[in-house]
């Protein structure tokens, strides 16, 4: 039956209408544009020490790993799939805390830019980028550093945690950039899908970070973290520690969460608008409800 058989519809159930309706595509880009536009608005030092709570913090997915995989028997197939539940940890601590997490800018404030561009803004992205990303860098260096050689975590605890960072021992700077797409897409998702929901921020975070650990992708922040522990427990040098994993890692994740993400979103939303402007008026010069 239709709402003309029923009557109009009432005040609040209007509301629910509003309420239970899904975000559009345009709504969730100004939410995530805005932000942005917040982002690039925040002094030097205030960008730098939350990135260098946020590169501390994410060390805390290693430690989660390695502990579950420590406590786990070693020859029982589901080990790997059990541990990996810990990589979301650093992720939920950063994120939820609000602190910078420089693969989240990757989306968040090259959207003012894309809405706009602009030379000023240009400039205001990678001052926000320069910063973030050397203070996550000094945060993870400053972690692993704390972890080798301040005996912060028990012989066993640390040795397994080296040994979950060793897988990244096995690959290429080519595998790691490539691993490093999906890896830098993903991350982009949780700024965008947390803007379009209505709450949830927990299972999201979780959801998606677990994903790339499942897919065993390359995040430059948490692979810094492994990075750093593998160089100061002797594993790598430092100049594979950051020509053959960390530049290569950051590269993808730009690739992933900009190129890929941020500008097929704008794209996205162009067709949108452009879909909208085309569709025909009625008689009053109003555009038809679609039917169903």
């Amino acid at each position: 039956m239709s709402n003309t058989d029923q009557g109009p519809l009432s005040a609040s159930e209007k509301d629910d209408v509003e309420e239970r309706s899904s975000v559009r595509a345009p709504v969730v880009h100004e939410i995530v544009r805005k932000e942005g536009e917040d982002e690039l608005q925040r002094p030097s030092a205030s960008l730098f020490w939350s990135g260098l709570a946020a590169g501390v913090t994410i060390m805390t997915s290693v430690i989660a790993e390695g502990a579950i995989r420590n406590k786990l028997p070693a020859n029982v197939p589901w080990r790997e799939l059990v541990s990996d539940i810990g990589y979301s940890l650093g992720f939920l601590m950063v994120i939820l805390g609000r602190m910078q997490l420089f693969t989240e800018q990757t989306i968040v404030s090259v959207l003012p830019l894309a809405a706009d561009p602009t030379w000023r803004k240009l400039g205001k992205i990678a001052r926000l980028w320069s910063i973030v990303f050397i203070a996550n860098m000094l945060g993870a260096c400053a972690a692993a550093a704390l972890n080798v050689f301040c005996g912060l975590m028990g012989r066993e605890l640390l040795a397994s945690m080296v040994e979950v960072s060793s897988t990244l021992l096995h690959k290429t700077p080519s595998e790691i950039l490539l691993q490093g797409i999906p890896a830098g897409f993903l991350i982009a998702s949780v700024a965008w899908i947390r803007a379009a929901a209505n709450g949830g921020d927990f299972w999201i975070i979780l959801v998606l970070t677990y994903a790339i650990a499942l897919g065993d992708f390359t995040h430059v922040i948490a692979g810094a973290a492994e990075t750093f522990l593998l160089l100061f427990s002797g594993k790598l040098d430092l100049v594979q520690a950051l020509a053959g994993i960390i530049v290569p890692s950051l590269i993808g994740n730009i690739l992933g969460g900009t190129g890929l993400f941020a500008l097929l979103e704008r794209h996205s939303i162009r067709l949108d608008h452009r879909r909208r402007s085309l569709r025909p008026r009625d008689s009053c010069g109003t555009r038809p409800l679609r039917s169903t």
